[in-house]
């Protein structure tokens, strides 16, 4: 087995489906292989060991009758291909029936083949499986009959019914840039905590609060109950999370059905920024660049996930959203972003950006979709200045300013208050985010200026923090003195995934995991917990570009 992890595990993420192994006691051994960069290749239940039962587990002593159980998690009902596969090192036949939930789907199914570690010999069926956990067992039917047995695939395929994610949660289809790090430990560990901390997420701030259909995000610490960032976090998430939640594709639609509800009136295809608790659109009924930004990559990963040709068109939709931010919130002379679509030639703010906005990898998906090269210069101007900025006026840090002033001729960190507090050119609760941004860039597409400034962000953090998260607090000034005393997930999160771009920065990636799995979402810190659990879904390896 080349290039491969050696690691304890229970869970495959197959294409289409979660695999569910119960790790067993030590004598069962099991054990799991994952791949770097390709696709898991699983590991091995040695059937021949007396007295298992349960999920994952073996009964018996290849006597007729002993089996092997595992179970299969679809995230919707549908026709699935099993693959089912064994290493036993010798040439023999393992005839065994096979059974789904209980109904018996292949009587006397055959395993021919000579096998080794890396040499498996497969057996492939066609099933119904239904929504959630599905029992699948092998039961020999001649003496010395069940194989070492595991999982190869669990498909739904071409047989996805409609609704069902092309790219669920859990299936690590898109690998990270060659030596990305990851936090320690078995993916399914991983994966079974961003599942955890969405489930969380979800039922503090997904709520429907003014019917019409409608699923909105709640900011409870945000200035107005409804802000377009949260809007733009609550798309982009769900189409991620998509096969970890069934329902995942209603509450997308109903959060479709919000935005479209609630246009800036400056642009009718962007998103007023502010809504009051009764989701009328407040305070000119604009918009905000960094919710728009993420609206139009949700529509992106749910045209990928589901295709278009539902109650929303959302590759159209996502479409006119991306022409609609280029057009309003994209400076054409500097070709930096906006801080909206209010923010017009002759504005005090037109020469102001908001280093938040600096969302490199969704300007790569948006070239992706639309074909239009001006995205790739929006994309280079982002990275010139990070670099520059980075450079002239945090070159021990890296860290870069809430606002950057005079964009038009010598861009700098803005002096005091521009737009919302004299902090405006420190490292701030706007830029608290940038290293999720810019990290996620490196890490997903490899880039080397994104890479070069995430690593900068990593040495200086890990070294201001001794190597403990506890000790981040909320605001530095660019020569990484602190300027603010609490604590909040909103500047510790992303430095996780800063984390992920250096290799000697392992113990300090999964001291960060370690306290973002353990850190529970607060229903009154709304952008807390997105951004939390956002750098949670790119650490773990769940983070794609559409």
């Amino acid at each position: 087995m080349k290039n491969l992890h050696r690691t304890g595990a229970a869970v495959l993420v197959a294409a289409g489906l979660v695999v569910g192994v119960v790790a067993a006691p030590a004598s069962a051994a099991v054990t799991r292989y994952e791949a770097e960069g390709a696709s898991v290749s699983l590991g091995v239940v040695e059937a021949n060991h007396a007295g298992f039962s349960g999920t994952g587990f073996v009964n018996g002593d290849n006597a007729v009758g002993s089996w092997v159980e595992f179970t299969v998690t679809a995230p919707a009902a549908g026709t699935a291909t099993l693959g089912i596969r064994y290493a036993n090192g010798t040439t023999v036949n393992r005839p065994a029936d096979i059974a789904v939930n209980g109904t018996v789907v292949s009587a006397a199914r055959a395993f021919t083949g000579t096998g080794t570690w890396d040499t498996w010999s497969t057996a492939t069926l066609t099933t119904q499986l239904a929504a959630g956990a599905n029992r699948i067992r092998l039961t020999s039917t001649t003496t010395g009959g069940l194989p070492n047995v595991d999982y190869l695939d669990a498909d739904l395929g071409t047989s996805t019914p409609p609704g069902g994610p092309a790219v669920p949660f859990g299936s690590h289809q898109f690998p990270y840039a060659a030596g990305t790090l990851k936090p320690s430990g078995a993916q399914s560990a991983l994966d079974q905590q961003v599942i955890s901390t969405y489930n969380a997420w979800k039922a503090a701030f997904v709520k429907q609060n003014c019917g019409n259909g409608w699923y909105e995000v709640i900011s409870p610490d945000a200035d107005h109950p409804y802000v377009a960032e949260a809007q733009g976090y609550g798309m982009v998430v769900t189409a991620t999370m998509a096969g970890a939640d069934p329902n995942a594709r209603t509450v997308f639609d109903g959060m479709v059905k919000y935005m479209l509800a609630h246009k800036s009136v400056n642009n009718a295809n962007l998103l007023a920024a502010e809504q009051d608790t009764s989701c009328k659109s407040v305070n000119g009924s604009d918009s905000a660049t960094d919710g728009d930004l993420d609206v139009a990559y949700g529509l992106l990963l749910a045209d990928k996930q589901w295709g278009s040709s539902g109650s929303y068109n959302y590759k159209d939709l996502a479409v006119k959203h991306i022409n609609a931010i280029k057009a309003s919130e994209v400076n054409p002379t500097t070709h930096l972003m906006l801080l909206g679509d209010w923010s017009a030639s002759g504005d005090p703010q037109y020469w102001i950006t908001r280093s938040s906005d600096f969302m490199l990898d969704h300007f790569r998906a948006f070239k992706a979709a639309t074909g239009d090269g001006a995205w790739d210069t929006i994309r280079t101007a982002h990275q010139n200045l990070i670099t520059s900025q980075q450079s002239k006026y945090a070159a021990g840090t890296g860290l870069v300013a809430d606002f950057i002033v005079n964009t038009n001729s010598t861009p700098k960190p803005a002096a005091g208050e521009v737009l919302e507090s004299p902090n405006d050119g420190d490292y701030g609760w706007n830029a608290c985010r940038d290293p999720w941004r810019i990290g996620t860039d490196a890490v997903t597409g490899g880039d080397a200026a994104s890479l070069a400034s995430a690593r900068k962000l990593n040495a200086w953090i890990k070294t201001k923090a001794g190597g403990n998260p506890d000790t981040i607090v909320t605001g530095y000034h660019l020569n990484g003195t602190a300027f603010g005393t609490g604590k909040d997930m909103a500047f510790t999160a992303p430095f996780v995934v800063t984390a992920m771009t250096d290799p000697g920065s392992q113990a300090w990636l999964d001291a960060l995991w370690t306290k973002l799995a353990a850190t529970p979402i607060s229903s009154s810190l709304y952008y807390g917990g997105s951004v939390q659990l956002q750098s949670m879904i790119v650490a773990s390896g769940n983070y794609w570009v559409p």
